[in-house]
């Protein structure tokens, strides 16, 4: 789980600015307008749109907020037309990377991506070139602060987890994708404080970078989630976050 996990917790202690903060907003809306668009607006028989809007929940967005991107997805309101595209790639160190975006026009966000790439010692890969090394998981995320990790380890067991671990400040429970939503209310009625939740790509093995490749891998994952059109970038890299500036 490291280069996930370590990109999070690098992610974490970094100051949200509010352009931040809007560009966050901006990445939340577009993918709960994608998951109304794909499996319906009703979120208890859309498991991808619960998930989006209890991120966007998690984020304090506004409700009508919410309620908006949800109707542009099916199409109540009118919006742009997007669609989903995953890159994949190598960063620098010999990192493997998944780019996952969502676009009006997907000959500028593979350019921006192919740029970013390049300006860092990376490049782009064919389909299916680095995908076979990640598994696709469910995560919830759990504040470790006055939490028994024991205790919590029993309770998120008991609720169907398939992994826990702990990832400096919080505990991090793994599930069967299908089971994301069950083991978070099973967490929930145990009353442990569960954060945010996601669909995520956990790298199989890892490389280890250190130096000049941790500090381009650093910049490329930044500038890549950055882009407007990218949602998120898995990778499979191990690294010392406590030598990170």
């Amino acid at each position: 789980m490291a280069g996930h996990s370590k990109w999070k917790q690098i992610k974490h202690y970094k100051a949200a600015t509010d352009a931040k903060r809007g560009a966050h907003f901006t990445k939340l809306i577009r993918e709960i307008t994608m998951a109304a668009k794909l499996g319906g607006g009703d979120p208890a028989g859309n498991p991808r749109l619960r998930t989006a809007i209890d991120t966007a929940k998690a984020a304090s967005m506004p409700k009508e907020n919410i309620e908006r991107a949800v109707k542009k997805g099916t199409g109540d309101l009118e919006g742009v037309e997007y669609v989903e595209v995953t890159y994949e790639g190598y960063g620098p160190g010999g990192v493997a990377m998944l780019i996952f975006a969502l676009t009006d026009n997907a000959t500028r966000t593979v350019a921006d991506v192919r740029h970013k790439l390049s300006r860092h010692g990376g490049n782009l890969g064919a389909a299916n070139s680095v995908s076979w090394m990640f598994e696709r998981k469910g995560q919830i995320y759990l504040d470790a602060a006055n939490l028994d990790e024991e205790s919590a380890m029993e309770g998120a067991l008991e609720a169907g987890a398939e992994d826990f671990a702990r990832d400096d400040d919080q505990f991090i429970v793994t599930t069967d994708p299908t089971a994301l939503h069950a083991v978070k209310t099973a967490l929930e009625d145990k009353k442990l404080p569960v954060g945010e939740s996601e669909i995520s790509y956990i790298p199989k093995n890892t490389v280890r970078v250190e130096g000049k490749d941790a500090e381009s891998l650093m910049k490329l994952l930044e500038e890549l989630e950055d882009l407007d059109d990218v949602q998120k970038v898995a990778a499979n890299f191990d690294i010392d976050v406590s030598e990170m500036s």
